[in-house]
């Protein structure tokens, strides 16, 4: 489903701020894959989710989505292919439009668009039962402005409009990062329940270990630039975070950023 074939990244080439974000990386996502991401900061782990998005555009190497050369197709000729969930809680919505309108510009994402009406009765009712499995009450708010919701809301509504015309990707960005713990865990959940349910082929990076340890089938470990450590299914049913902090020892210089997850 995802093919990245040693793609690289240099930031500000050739001057003296150039970083290498990524350096002949290659990863393979089969269909129905859930791989979690780890790693110190500037690692490249956004990096990737940027290249794989079409937000950057590498400077060398390739990336098929679902069989199709996308390596220079910018982000919007993407769309059709990616759904993604930022850090930021406001990045994933438009705060003056409606939940109803917010949903319909996710369901017409990548198609073509006519002159019909964006929205219908039987529209509102498939949005209503989208809503309803988010178990937040937000069913019976179609008409309010997504600005007057919680952080922990819009997270939870970002993360439905992505998954809601089944990409074939999902990239998933520190997305419950910004949360308080019971809104972080609310959307965790809410993540499992609607990648099972839409078999997604997802990539998720997070810095709590526990998180990348319990979500996905594969996890992998990034270190300037590079995959330095993968953990299969097998693997990953026994992995502690203790286990994951032996591996960031092996590799000289790198270090946590979430220091709450040191055990």
């Amino acid at each position: 489903m995802l093919t990245v074939n040693d793609v690289s990244k240099t930031f500000f080439p050739g001057t003296v701020n150039e970083r290498r974000a990524l350096h002949q990386l290659s990863l393979t996502l089969a269909e129905g894959d859930f791989v979690t991401v780890i790693g110190s900061n500037g690692a490249g782990k956004s990096t990737l989710l940027n290249a794989v998005s079409g937000r950057l555009i590498a400077d060398g190497g390739s990336i098929e989505i679902d069989g199709k050369n996308v390596t220079r197709l910018p982000d919007h000729r993407r769309a059709k292919y990616v759904g993604r969930v930022f850090q930021d809680p406001l990045a994933g919505t438009a705060p003056n439009l409606t939940i109803e309108e917010n949903l319909s510009l996710a369901f017409l994402r990548g198609r073509r668009r006519g002159l019909g009406p964006g929205l219908g009765k039987k529209r509102r009712v498939q949005f209503v039962e989208q809503l309803s499995m988010l178990e937040l009450g937000l069913e019976d708010r179609l008409t309010a402005k997504v600005g007057l919701l919680s952080g922990g809301q819009r997270q939870a509504l970002s993360l439905l409009m992505a998954g809601f015309t089944q990409p074939r990707i999902m990239l998933l960005d520190e997305h419950t990062a910004a949360l308080d713990p019971q809104r972080a865990e609310l959307v965790t959940t809410l993540t499992q329940r609607i990648v099972d349910t839409g078999g997604l082929t997802t990539l998720m990076v997070t810095h709590n270990m526990e998180q990348a340890i319990r979500l996905g089938n594969r996890l992998i470990m990034m270190h300037e630039g590079q995959i330095v450590y993968e953990a299969d299914a097998a693997t990953k049913s026994s992995l502690t975070v203790q286990d994951l902090l032996r591996e960031f020892t092996k590799i000289k210089g790198a270090t946590l950023s979430d220091q709450a997850f040191l055990g």
